[in-house]
C-alpha cells in the first residue's frame, strides 16, 4: 500500500500533474492540501475516471483539503474533536466570527484512519496567527492522544503540510530564520509532542531529497535553498507497517509545479 501527502497549491491548476503522481508512484492514497476550492469546483471526474473516489473539503479560494484513495473512501470527516476556529483581526477587534478552516479532512481507507492535514502557517511571531497554529497543533495532539488512549492498536496516519522545521537541518540556512517562524522553539515542541502521543514520524529517513517546498521566490529551487515541513504521524499499528519512504523532488522541475512535493509512504500489507 502506498499513501502520500502533498501540498498540491491548487488542484484546478495541477490536475494533471496529480493524475501523472498518482500514476508514476502507484498510489493508493494521496492526501493534499492547499486545494484552494470548495467540493463543488474540485476536478474530481478525472480521478474518478481513473479508479479512485474524492473527497474534498473546502470553503473558498484558500487552504482546502482532499483525500483521493482506491483503498476505500469511508467516514469521512471535515474537522477533528476540537479543532479550533480562527477569525481574521484588525488590532484588537475582529474582522469575521471565528470558523472552521478547511485544514483537516479524516477518512477510513483501506483500514487505516488517514488525515489530510494542513496546519496554518503562523505568519510572524507577532501575528495572532502564530497561536491560531500553536492552538490548531495542540488541539491535534489532544485528538491523536485521545484516540490512542481509548485504543492503542488504532490505525492513524496524520500526513500533510505541517509548516514546522523540527530540525536546523530541515532548512537551508538556520541563520537566515531568526526570530522566524518555523522553527520557533515552541512549534518544534507542538510538532514533537505527537511522539509522546505514541505516533512515529514515518518520513524523516525518505530518499530522493533533504526539503519537500522550495519557495517560486529568489531562485530558490536551482540553489536547492529548501525547506523540509511535510510530514507523517503514523500510529504503532502503522509504524511498523512502514517498509520505506521517498521524496518526489523532481516534481518541483518544469513549467507550473507546485512549489511543495508529494512525499510517499510504503507499508506492508
Amino acid at each position: 500500500m502506498r499513501i502520500a501527502t502533498w501540498n498540491v497549491n491548487s488542484i484546478r491548476a495541477r490536475t494533471e500533474r496529480t493524475l501523472d503522481a498518482l500514476k508514476r508512484w502507484d498510489l493508493d492514497v494521496l492526501l493534499l492540501q492547499e486545494t484552494k476550492c470548495r467540493p463543488d469546483q474540485f476536478p474530481s471526474e478525472p480521478f474518478e475516471s481513473a479508479g479512485y473516489q474524492v473527497a474534498a473539503h473546502g470553503l473558498n479560494q484558500w487552504n482546502g483539503v482532499a483525500i483521493i484513495s482506491r483503498q476505500g473512501l469511508n467516514d469521512v470527516r471535515t474537522s477533528f474533536p476540537g479543532q479550533p476556529p480562527y477569525a481574521k483581526s484588525n488590532g484588537d477587534s475582529l474582522l469575521d466570527a471565528p470558523q472552521l478552516e478547511a485544514r483537516a479532512l479524516g477518512a477510513n481507507c483501506g483500514g487505516i484512519d488517514v488525515w489530510s492535514i494542513y496546519v496554518p502557517n503562523g505568519r510572524s511571531i507577532d501575528n495572532p496567527h502564530y497561536q491560531y497554529k500553536l492552538d490548531f497543533l495542540a488541539a491535534l495532539h489532544r485528538a491523536a492522544n485521545a484516540v490512542l488512549s481509548s485504543n492503542p492498536d488504532a490505525a492513524l496516519l496524520l500526513g500533510g503540510d505541517w509548516n514546522v522545521a523540527p530540525r536546523d537541518e530541515d532548512v537551508w540556512d538556520i541563520t537566515a530564520f531568526a526570530d522566524s517562524i518555523y522553527i520557533t522553539e515552541a512549534e518544534r515542541a507542538a510538532f514533537n509532542a505527537f511522539a509522546e502521543a505514541g505516533l512515529t514520524e514515518v518520513t524523516r529517513e525518505a530518499d530522493g531529497a533533504s526539503y519537500t517546498f522550495w519557495d517560486y521566490q529568489r531562485l530558490r529551487f536551482p540553489r536547492n535553498e529548501g525547506m523540509r515541513i511535510d510530514f507523517a504521524w503514523a500510529s504503532p499499528a502503522v509504524a511498523k507497517r512502514v517498509t520505506a519512504a521517498h521524496i518526489d523532488r523532481n516534481e518541483r522541475k518544469g513549467k507550473g509545479a507546485s512549489d511543495h512535493v508529494p512525499v510517499i509512504i510504503e507499508l506492508a500489507d
